[in-house]
């Protein structure tokens, strides 16, 4: 296996749970699995981390996948629905850097992280963590403390309004990087 392909994710896509019915493997981004699958209720990663989302275009509730088995989808992920769309997440070496906002358009007070951060109410104070910007590394974000609730998957870039990105409560009180460990 070359290095490259070790890189490369690998995700197998089953119609039912247990792995039963059809399946689609993916390798890469998939915007909308129903022209592959009727549905998809389980998963297994062979290699790599995907987000997953319960409507197409990458949109909806989403699901952090690191390699396993996943055999009930709904049931796993307390979700109503399965999983419409993927993206895999690529493996970044290296530093992470991100700087999180209290306000929108990176408002109000600011703060640097190079670490996971479990609950930014405890850490800095901060009420609220409703824009950011990610300059290094791959980061999911939390609506709740301790990485719980609705998450988000940011790639280096700027947001400026979680609420325009489809976000209920609008704002995150914890923040996690996607390490090495998770491939």
């Amino acid at each position: 296996m070359t290095s490259s392909s070790m890189n490369m994710g690998r995700v197998v896509f089953f119609e039912d749970r247990n792995f039963q019915g059809r399946s689609y493997e993916s390798s890469s981004d998939c915007a909308d699995m129903s022209s592959y699958l009727s549905r998809c209720q389980s998963c297994k990663v062979e290699r790599g981390c995907f987000m997953v989302y319960d409507r197409t275009n990458y949109m909806g509730n989403q699901s952090f996948l690191k390699r396993g088995d996943y055999s009930d989808y709904q049931s796993m992920m307390g979700m109503s629905d399965c999983i419409k769309s993927c993206r895999m997440i690529p493996m970044h070496r290296g530093q992470y850097h991100m700087k999180i906002h209290e306000k929108e358009n990176f408002g109000g007070q600011s703060h640097e992280l190079m670490e996971d951060c479990d609950n930014v109410m405890e850490r800095f104070r901060m009420s609220n963590c409703m824009s950011c910007q990610v300059m290094d590394g791959q980061w999911l974000m939390y609506e709740q403390p301790s990485f719980r609730g609705r998450m988000m998957y940011m790639k280096p870039g700027e947001y400026r309004s979680f609420s325009s990105m489809g976000m209920s409560s609008n704002r995150f009180m914890s923040m996690r990087r996607i390490v090495d460990s998770y491939y």
